[in-house]
């Protein structure tokens, strides 16, 4: 199986942090002290700036959660068609190649889901098979690239289309003021990705997915995650998410390697799920890396935030384009989500 092409797709309004805190000071509602609290939260996030799928003087609006998702369902269908779009020329292939879709998200609801409702704006065929994925949240980008390894397992000439959407601001909770979702309303940006990928009898190249293994960790549902209800997406994340990036991890990675005669030293090329600053900086610890190993992850961390399930593919994007790759290099791609689960898949250049 080959992924042979990956692109991402953003709204245009981007705003530099500062900007966003000071809105998120003003629609909280926060005395001075709560305000300095926000700020330093903020500003200790390493995030330049994020991309919105509404102008920001559009938040205060919303009102409720009918209207948050209807804004949802409109950016999610102009940014998916946007990503697929790209993907598909980058690899091209045409939408009437495709024989099946795995779409992912975690930040709004839709049925018929969007994957469905771009079948028609794209011109996939009628008998294309079509795998929604919700709840998965930032493993999601990962698992449902896995997925779709399994897929073309048994569709070895098959073209498979990933797609992940997350707007992540039209969850926003200005009543909430736990510090979890104060952090994360300095975190969490909006975007979408796609990739195509191809089975072993393709006449594509790609790179290769040689490997890929699930790990859930028993009685940890607690640490991330959703509390849905008509107040909307209320964000549940646990401080105990860097310390599992560190510990647990590595040893997965570890076991995942020797399972296949590899070591973590063979590995060249990393592709990790940003999470946050102390999630990525636990990750790097834990796993013996440098900042320069992960580049990658801490650069769109800066430029767009943490971007949940689309994040590791706008990673995996910007390290094929990076052309720092040579044949035969080796990779692990990995993310962590709500589970609380990680998903590996090894990579051959």
């Amino acid at each position: 199986m080959k992924i042979v092409a990956v692109r991402s797709a953003f709204p245009t309004h981007w705003y530099d942090q500062r900007t966003l805190t000071d809105t998120i000071v003003r629609l909280v509602g926060a005395d001075a002290r709560l305000a300095e609290r926000i700020r330093s939260l903020h500003a200790n996030t390493g995030i330049d700036g994020r991309f919105l799928v509404l102008p920001l003087e559009r938040y205060a609006e919303l009102g409720d959660f009918t209207a948050a998702n209807a804004a949802w369902v409109e950016g999610a269908l102009q940014l998916g068609e946007a990503a697929v779009g790209r993907a598909l020329a980058a690899a091209g292939v045409t939408a009437r190649d495709v024989d099946a879709i795995f779409f992912s998200t975690v930040t709004g609801l839709a049925s018929p889901s969007i994957d469905a409702r771009l079948v028609t704006r794209l011109g996939f065929r009628t008998d294309v098979k079509r795998m929604p994925l919700f709840g998965l949240g930032c493993v999601a980008g990962a698992a449902a690239v896995s997925r779709a390894v399994d897929y073309l397992r048994g569709h070895p000439r098959g073209v498979a289309v990933v797609l992940t959407v997350e707007l992540c601001s039209l969850t926003l909770q200005p009543q909430d003021r736990s510090v979890a979702n104060l952090i994360s309303m300095g975190v969490f940006g909006d975007g979408a990705a796609a990739a195509v990928l191809v089975g072993a009898e393709h006449p594509l190249a790609g790179v290769a997915v040689e490997a890929t293994r699930s790990v859930f960790y028993p009685e940890t549902e607690h640490v991330m995650g959703w509390d849905i209800g008509a107040h909307g997406f209320r964000i549940v994340l646990s401080a105990e998410v860097p310390a599992v990036a560190r510990e647990r991890v590595p040893v997965d990675v570890d076991a995942f390697l020797a399972d296949h005669g590899r070591r973590r030293a063979d590995v060249r090329h990393w592709v990790a799920h940003p999470g946050g600053p102390k999630v990525l900086q636990g990750l790097q610890d834990g796993l013996g890396l440098r900042h320069e190993d992960l580049r990658c992850s801490w650069e769109c961390l800066a430029r767009a935030g943490n971007l949940s399930s689309a994040s590791v593919l706008m990673i995996l994007e910007r390290t094929l384009q990076s052309r720092g790759a040579l044949p035969g290099d080796l990779g692990v791609l990995l993310a962590m989500g709500p589970g609380f689960c990680s998903e590996y898949l090894m990579l051959r250049w």
